[in-house]
């Protein structure tokens, strides 16, 4: 176009469009009709903005438009897969709305209302947590509701204990359940443990105070033993009966400074039960116990506290007394025979007693009382003999009493102070040369003989 040429005006719109000029906006090409030629380049410049589309259609393009880029969907037609709607995918601001967070005290209070440790803890907490929930729109709210509920009822309770008194009653039951978890079980004992005995020794006892042997105490086990003779439960009088004989070799085998034991100290064992029985409870727990005055020192004597010379001395010495101990009840005038065959066995301990004390080589301090005892059990051995070979019992009784004087505790207190074991004579032993563990029975039923 020549420059000098004044521009061509625009078509009115009423006009209808030439051949080859685009057609009106909103008006449809003719069918089959190509569209209209481009612009020349000197052609001036479109409108800034462009007219909208019809409500029905897309615009036809001009000779200053685009060319659209694909069909739009009717009104009213929703859009299809993979079509992005009129906002894009996230809605017409792009965010997601914040998540709401739940109320700390909410939870609180729910746990302190389950808990129920300190009942009105979790109701403050549910009442703060009520009023912040509403104004700063937050979850929580039946927790906290859950929590104040749980928490008046457990309130209401406590209130309820203190006044009738059963928060002391459970207080007092709480405390005696942790004393007797504190307590060990009768069959847990072992050989050296104390223990007090709550009551009388007769008495079913499953658990005992274990205390230092050191401080008050009524009991202390020597050692145990496994029933193996029984395949089923004999019943409680055959294990009483093994207890009492086996118990009694038991304790003399702990404490063998017999003059050390009180003489008011007894054999003493726990038995199995029935029911411990069925559990495979086969044990026996042997004590030497005391009912009246407490012990307050430890009756061990043995070879974990004894030294050589004074074990020699009581091994020697104490089966005079245990074969002493075995006289028969009937006397000698009922049975001759039976007395007869006691004294030869009492005369069997004196001569080996004085045969191991006379070959040992003792410490210079305890020599020389040794040697006085030794010549004292000659004379002993030689009247015990008389009484083994006696005819009758007049010839019985006319050595008795001298026989038993000659085994009297006083021919043995030298010796034992110079050996460093106890020498003052038990109470009631002045008859026997090491003083007996005592007499009886217990368990777990309680028996004392």
């Amino acid at each position: 176009m020549d420059p000098a040429q004044p521009p061509q005006e625009f078509p009115s719109p009423d006009q209808a469009p030439d051949q080859g000029q685009a057609p009106d906006q909103g008006q449809a090409p003719d069918q089959g009709q190509a569209p209209a030629p481009a612009a020349p380049a000197d052609a001036p410049a479109p409108p800034p903005y462009p007219a909208a589309p019809g409500p029905y259609g897309a615009q036809a393009p001009g000779p200053y438009t685009a060319p659209p880029v694909g069909p739009h969907p009717a009104y009213g037609q929703s859009y299809g897969p993979g079509q992005p709607g009129p906002y894009g995918p996230y809605g017409p601001y792009g965010a997601l709305p914040p998540r709401r967070t739940t109320n700390a005290f909410a939870v609180a209070s729910l746990v302190s209302g389950i808990v129920c440790c300190l009942p009105p803890l979790g109701l403050v907490f549910g009442l703060i947590a009520l009023p912040q929930i509403k104004k700063r729109q937050q979850g929580g709210k039946g927790m906290a509701v859950s929590g104040v509920i749980l928490s008046s009822l457990a309130t209401l309770l406590v209130i309820i204990g203190l006044v009738t008194g059963g928060i002391g009653d459970a207080w007092r039951d709480f405390e005696q359940g942790m004393d007797e978890a504190a307590q060990d079980s009768a069959f847990s004992l072992r050989a050296g443990d104390c223990f007090r005995i709550k009551g009388k020794l007769e008495s079913y006892t499953e658990n005992v105070d274990t205390v230092p042997c050191t401080s008050a105490h009524e009991g202390e086990v020597t050692g145990t033993f496994k029933l193996t003779t029984f395949t089923k439960w004999p019943g409680e009088d055959a294990i009483d009966k093994l207890a009492a004989e086996r118990c009694e070799t038991v304790n003399t085998g702990y404490a063998m400074d017999t003059w050390a034991v009180p003489a008011q100290a007894v054999t003493y064992y726990y038995l199995p039960t029935k029911q411990s029985w069925r559990l495979g409870d086969r044990t026996v727990t042997c004590a030497l116990a005391v009912e009246k005055k407490p012990l307050s020192v430890s009756v061990r004597g043995d070879a974990s506290t004894l030294d050589a010379n004074q074990l020699l001395f009581l091994r020697s010495m104490n089966p005079i007394d245990d074969a002493v101990f075995e006289e028969p009840d009937e006397d000698a005038d009922t049975d001759l025979a039976a007395n007869t065959a006691w004294a030869r066995q009492v005369h069997g301990t004196i001569v080996s007693a004085r045969t191991g004390l006379s070959g040992a080589a003792w410490p210079e301090a305890s020599r020389a009382p040794l040697a006085k005892l030794t010549t004292k059990l000659e004379t002993a051995a030689r009247l015990w003999n008389k009484l083994a070979v006696a005819k009758d019992s007049d010839a019985f009784w006319d050595v008795y009493e001298d026989a038993y004087d000659a085994l009297s505790n006083d021919i043995a207190v030298d010796s034992r102070k110079a050996l460093d074991l106890a020498h003052v004579v038990p109470d009631g032993d002045s008859d026997s040369t090491g003083g007996g563990t005592g007499g009886g029975t217990g368990g777990d039923t309680g028996k004392k003989v």
